[in-house]
């Protein structure tokens, strides 16, 4: 995708008429009079100050600094001020002498003070224009870098499902074969279940943020399906409580811990898994606790684990608190998300 600045050359464009007038206002109008009084020599100064500042702002600056060079700013701003000089000269000693009979500085003017006195007002236009130019410079490198930001992670979002809906497929493909193979009766519902499940990635899941119920849903035909291929009926006691309908998250990610829970854990009716569910418009409080299975070493790790936690830090960096405890035989986790207020 192509870039674009939010900061349009129109934009910019307003915000140089608006100095313009300012900086003419100021330049013309006498506050002890109350008038705006226009002489020769203010025109003379206004058409010096203007050209000079285009020059270093167009011509000079996009120069120097792709790539900034010192020996490059060093010779610019020499030939800056020589363009000043030598203009000032031609504009308000030549030109005004032979136009209007006057001159702004005395015939006899000494060559070192009218070169001197021309340096400091000189710097005057070089030094306001190299700082409005930094300033846009800098306003449209921030907005750049912003884009950069967000596209790099919208890559790494979709990269993230990519890894994780193939995840979830492979497992229940695998689930579904084992119940086939053993001519289970619960084959068909499974395939049910599939279906659901894969309705729920093809669609749901392409989408940025998906309400929290079609979570819930999810995680019921997900735990469900695994029910029927243990044929345990309450090998996960699913606890949930939303008080607002309307709070959405990303797709799958709170599935992942309730599928490492099954993957790792004891899945029976003597030590069922635990998954609780609270959310309010402020913040989701969810935790999976599980019995650690023999010769089974629960970890955080896999593709899903690994994805969602990036995934964390990325939708809700500093606004989510995720808590990892593996000891005595329980592996428990505990995730809160702390939501942005309404507008």
């Amino acid at each position: 995708m192509q870039y674009k600045s939010r900061f349009t050359t129109r934009k910019e464009a307003g915000v140089h008429i608006i100095f313009w007038v300012v900086y003419f206002y100021i330049l013309l109008f006498k506050p002890w009079t109350g008038e705006l009084k226009v002489g020769v020599f203010d025109i003379t100064w206004f058409l010096l100050f203007f050209s000079t500042f285009y020059i270093v702002y167009l011509f000079i600056l996009p120069r120097v600094f792709r790539p900034f060079k010192w020996w490059k700013a060093i010779v610019s701003l020499i030939s800056v001020l020589v363009f000043f000089i030598a203009f000032r000269y031609f504009l308000e000693q030549w030109l005004t002498a032979r136009l209007f009979a006057e001159q702004n500085y005395f015939a006899n003017t000494p060559f070192w003070f009218y070169l001197y006195d021309n340096l400091y007002f000189g710097s005057r236009p070089v030094v306001l224009s190299t700082v409005f130019w930094l300033i846009v410079y800098n306003v449209r490198l921030a907005d750049f870098n912003k884009h950069i930001v967000e596209e790099n992670k919208n890559t790494e979002i979709k990269f993230l499902k990519a890894q994780i809906n193939p995840h979830f497929i492979f497992n229940t493909l695998n689930n579904i074969y084992s119940m086939v193979y053993f001519q289970s009766p619960q084959s068909l519902a499974a395939i049910e279940k599939l279906s659901n499940i894969m309705r729920f990635t093809t669609y749901e899941a392409q989408k940025d943020k998906i309400l929290l119920a079609d979570e819930i849903s999810y995680i019921q035909s997900y735990i469900e399906l695994e029910g029927l291929r243990h044929e345990v009926s309450n090998g996960v006691l699913l606890n949930s409580i939303v008080t607002d309908d309307t709070i959405k998250i990303p797709p799958f990610i709170l599935s992942p811990f309730v599928e490492n829970a099954l993957k790792h854990g004891v899945f029976s009716k003597e030590a069922s898994i635990m998954v609780t569910l609270k959310s309010t418009a402020e913040m989701l409080d969810f935790m999976v606790e599980n019995d650690i299975a023999q010769k089974q070493k629960d970890k955080v790790g896999g593709i899903g684990m690994e994805n969602v936690q990036k995934r964390l830090m990325i939708y809700y960096p500093d606004r989510h608190d995720l808590h990892i405890e593996n000891e005595g035989g329980k592996f428990k986790i505990h995730l809160k998300v702390y939501f942005e207020p309404k507008t």
